[in-house]
């Protein structure tokens, strides 16, 4: 991986940290390859039971580098290509999707600012731990853009409609208070303790039942888009999938010996 994006596996938990603290974490087209391949890479890991997304200095990730994005617009604009815009396709959707499609948990742990495709990356993992100090900011009507990075999807399924056409409409920060009494923030700690909660939230999932852990992400995801009728139909199906889990037969063992679990994660 790059420099911008660093890599490291450890016992079962991937931690993919954004680094480019000289520039508030912003994506320029190299952090952009390496975040997606980073992300896909933990996704494809069978090794790898959860994931710890977060970022370096004291910024989460403020979205696009627009220094490197105006170079680009002009270059776009002389050779009539229009083709600046395809980073959506090439590189955010791509990140979007192995984050929120991988059959195992994802953790955010949000140390400062996170805007724009920042703020939608934040959104796509499955549990977010967040500094006190940290706000959020959707930015894109701001530099009169859409929304990207899974936003339009994510955020209005966890405020609703109303509330998020607010945010996209009238970009502004919002604290991380704000956020955890509008439901974005999952655990809201102090800024000092951000690294240590959020690499144990992320631990201890990746120390916990993956198969349960991925029917669950499953069925959330199916769950919002489907009818009850069709979400009982999905739920009957992945529960006979956990149930024949090796980690199923490994809780139901541990419960009726009074002692705690090892998963293996199978």
């Amino acid at each position: 991986m790059a420099d911008s994006v660093l890599y490291d596996v450890s016992d079962g938990l991937a931690t993919i940290t954004i680094n480019r603290p000289e520039a508030m974490n912003a994506m320029n087209v190299e952090a952009k390859v390496a975040l997606r391949d980073a992300v896909r890479a933990a996704a494809a890991d069978p090794a790898v039971r959860a994931v710890l997304l977060t970022a370096s200095g004291r910024a989460f990730c403020v979205g696009q580098d627009l220094k490197e994005h105006v170079g680009l617009l002009i270059a776009a604009h002389e050779s009539g290509s229009g083709e600046v815009m395809n980073t959506v396709k090439e590189h955010y959707n791509p990140i979007v999707r192995a984050l929120t499609e991988m059959p195992k948990p994802v953790v955010a742990g949000v140390n400062g600012v996170a805007a724009g495709a920042g703020f939608g990356f934040a959104l796509a993992a499955d549990y977010r731990v967040v500094a006190d100090t940290a706000k959020f900011n959707t930015s894109f009507a701001g530099v009169a853009l859409t929304a990207d990075s899974g936003m339009s999807w994510t955020l209005p399924r966890l405020i609703g409609h109303s509330r998020a056409a607010d945010l996209l409409l009238f970009p502004r920060s919002i604290s991380a208070q704000e956020a955890y009494e509008l439901g974005i923030v999952n655990k809201l700690v102090p800024a000092d303790d951000l690294a240590a909660e959020a690499h144990a939230v992320a631990r201890a999932l990746a120390d916990g039942p993956t198969v349960s852990y991925a029917s669950l992400k499953e069925s959330l995801a199916y769950g919002a888009d489907h009818s009850l009728s069709e979400a009982l139909d999905k739920e009957e199906e992945l529960q006979a999938k956990a149930g024949a889990s090796e980690d199923h037969t490994i809780a139901v063992q541990a419960f009726l010996a009074k002692e705690p679990p090892k998963y293996v994660g199978r």
